[in-house]
């Protein structure tokens, strides 16, 4: 069972940033998996808003199309961490922050379905 801990969320103002952090653990975990950040925010769906996956020693990232340039997803020196950078902050970008692992390659459509894992979620909140 893998287990995930997000930490980092908060409160800021419109044009700061923010780092999330997710910690995995747990037996079943593999460093090459897929890991992906998602959001939700109230009376919405929940949104894939970053994944990254590892090929031999190519690292892939995917970006949902309103964060790319303004987010980051990376894996930590020890593997088992994966960061959202995220700067340039927005009202819109407040929600609660999930991450999550998929099994093998990261899925192309940000299918929360395809995700097996999940961490108990970390709020954001971007004030005007």
């Amino acid at each position: 069972q893998v287990q995930l801990v997000e930490s980092g969320g908060g409160s800021v103002q419109a044009g700061g940033s923010l780092r999330l952090s997710c910690a995995a653990s747990g037996y079943g975990y593999r460093k090459y998996d897929c890991m992906g950040w998602f959001r939700q925010a109230p009376g919405k769906e929940r949104e894939g808003v970053a994944s990254i996956h590892t090929i031999g020693l190519d690292i892939e990232t995917f970006y949902t199309d309103s964060v790319k340039g303004r987010f980051t997803i990376s894996r930590g020196d020890a593997e088992n961490t994966v960061y959202l950078q995220m700067n340039s902050l927005k009202p819109e970008d407040s929600a609660m922050y999930y991450c999550a692992e998929a099994r093998g390659l990261c899925p192309t459509n940000f299918s929360p379905a395809d995700f097996a894992y999940w961490g108990q979620g970390i709020q954001v909140t971007v004030s005007s």
